[in-house]
């Protein structure tokens, strides 16, 4: 199946998953994750009906950017950000995904200031407690969201998760139904500069199990794209 076929179906899905859980399609936002996907076919979901796309890495992000600006784009930095390299991004993407630390939350505020922005970024949290991946710990998120109050160029904007790995996407539906509470749990703390828009949880292999627990950003790739080389 090409682009074409594979969007549709990922849509009836998101659709379907949707209705599920008391909502429509257009209430999930789909980002396409285009990790080692060339310009072509990125142009090519983008002409059929792909609005948001998910980076990686920034170097991805920095080389496509340019190539990309005639198609009508909302970019979204996904993968572990270094502070470092914040600097190259911002002026580019909509939504960082994956801020994990209060040292790159700072880093992404003075770097917003800069360029007289407000940043839009969600918190990483590490639900499952994989050593292998990124992310803040559930408990620590209280004592994040006191240090980050100062950061006027920075708008937390909700929650992100990656579930660990399994062929049973029945198997992870604990980890996204605990990001859920946790993100309810914020909301109703109504902190200043938090607004809890977006839960970011679910990929190609358990986007439909994730909108059921109330994602309304999907992250998929092979499900569009096909499997990576």
């Amino acid at each position: 199946m090409g682009i074409r076929d594979n969007l549709e179906l990922v849509n009836k899905r998101i659709g379907e998953a949707a209705a599920a859980s008391g909502r429509k399609r257009e209430d999930i936002k789909l980002v396409a994750v285009t990790k080692t996907v060339g310009s072509e076919n990125i142009r090519e979901a983008a002409d059929l009906g792909v609005t948001s796309i998910g980076e990686n890495r920034v170097q991805e992000i920095i080389s496509k950017y340019e190539d990309l600006k005639d198609c009508t784009l909302e970019w979204h930095m996904i993968g572990h950000l270094q502070r470092n390299k914040v600097k190259y991004i911002i002026d580019k993407v909509s939504l960082i995904h994956s801020v994990d630390t209060i040292a790159l939350a700072r880093e992404i505020n003075k770097r917003a200031e800069k360029i007289r922005k407000r940043a839009n970024v969600l918190l990483q949290i590490n639900v499952s407690g994989e050593e292998s991946k990124f992310g803040m710990e559930p408990v620590t998120v209280r004592d994040f969201l006191q240090q980050a109050e100062g950061l006027k160029n920075i708008h937390i904007r909700g929650l992100m998760t990656i579930a660990p790995f399994t062929n049973n996407p029945e198997e992870v539906r604990p980890v996204f139904a605990r990001l859920k509470e946790l993100f309810e749990a914020i909301k109703a703390g109504k902190s200043e500069g938090v607004d809890m828009d977006y839960l970011s949880m679910g990929m190609t292999g358990d986007y439909e199990v994730a909108i059921e627990e109330g994602a309304n950003i999907v992250r998929v790739g092979t499900g569009i794209f096909g499997a990576r080389g």
